[in-house]
């Protein structure tokens, strides 16, 4: 088999290389008690389309430091008792996307609903106001004076909770059976989503993105997704004096150090000819979840669509 980064049977055993913050678990309950004080309510919108005995909404809500969230949402027309629903998320500067790919989840009797990250190419409005560096990129954005709290993506993870208890709070949905899947950042979002909302039952992450920071430096892949912070050492640190600083600072944004807090059942897609999100980085993630947790091992694609995917996700919120 061709080798991008370690054997497999390192891979299974491999938990990253990236430092975990001495206040991780303190600094991630303090930014819950925020979420907690964020209220449920929430808008709907109409949108010009529509399906057959489905109801599909723009639904808006207010995140964390007053951003305005802007969502797909799709539900069955006619309910009865409580439904599940899944939360989903979309790749790095994408959107939520499209409505017809959602469409089977609505007629299968699931209420959805895909979030559009702040500041992305969806309807989620952008108000982080940070110093430093924000060109190229959000893993960078309030980086610079290594405070955790101005971290971009600490928001964001916020968003991904908050994404679920807004499914939670409706009259019509099962609070109980509630999933969350995405690809790539989606990936990402899907583990701290099911991280920071310990209640979500099932969650299905792609290549997950935003994980093991520093073995990806180590393989020289800050490139592509991650090549913002390739620009950020060469422009805010040639010398690389403060690199263990940045590492712990990105520590807090690392979805396999949260991927411990994951109570629900996961069912990950790991690729492993992928230098985007490497797999020894995906591995980082899935090998410190201690809840069921079940890998789709692909050895020869990269971060691409993968064939069944889709089907197999389908099939596996059966379970909900």
């Amino acid at each position: 088999m061709p080798a991008l980064d370690f054997p497999l049977e390192k891979l299974k055993s491999y938990t990253g290389s990236s430092p975990l913050p001495k206040d991780f678990d303190a600094y991630w309950d303090k930014a819950l008690k925020e979420l907690d004080n964020q209220p449920l309510d929430y808008e709907l919108e109409d949108v010009d389309f529509s399906a057959p005995g489905v109801i599909c909404k723009r639904l808006y809500f207010t995140g964390v430091g007053g951003a305005r969230i802007g969502c797909m949402f799709l539900r069955p027309e006619n309910i009865v008792g409580k439904i599940p629903a899944i939360a989903m998320f979309h790749g790095y500067s994408g959107n939520s996307g499209g409505w017809v790919d959602k469409l089977p989840y609505a007629y299968a009797g699931y209420a959805v609903l895909a979030m559009d990250v702040r500041g992305q190419m969806g309807l989620s409005s952008d108000n982080h106001i940070v110093d430093g560096n924000t060109l190229r990129g959000h893993i960078i954005r309030g980086l610079a004076g290594h405070n955790p709290e101005n971290l971009f993506f600490r928001n964001v993870y916020l968003d991904t909770a908050q994404t679920a208890r807004v499914l939670m709070s409706m009259d019509f949905v099962d609070p109980e059976r509630i999933g969350a899947t995405g690809g790539s950042q989606g990936g990402a979002l899907t583990l701290t989503c099911a991280a920071l909302e310990p209640r979500v039952k099932m969650n299905a992450p792609v290549y997950p993105f935003l994980s093991d920071y520093k073995r990806t430096w180590e393989m020289d892949l800050f490139k592509d997704a991650y090549d913002e912070l390739s620009y950020y050492i060469r422009r805010v640190d040639p010398r690389q004096q403060k690199m263990n600083e940045m590492f712990e600072t990105l520590g807090y944004i690392d979805v396999s150090n949260l991927a411990p807090r994951i109570k629900g059942e996961t069912y990950m897609f790991i690729t492993l000819m992928d230098s985007v999100c490497p797999p020894s980085t995906q591995f980082a993630a899935y090998n410190k979840i201690t809840a069921k947790k079940t890998a789709e091992i692909y050895p020869n694609h990269a971060h691409e669509a993968l064939p069944d995917a889709p089907e197999l996700i389908y099939n596996f919120f059966k379970g909900l």
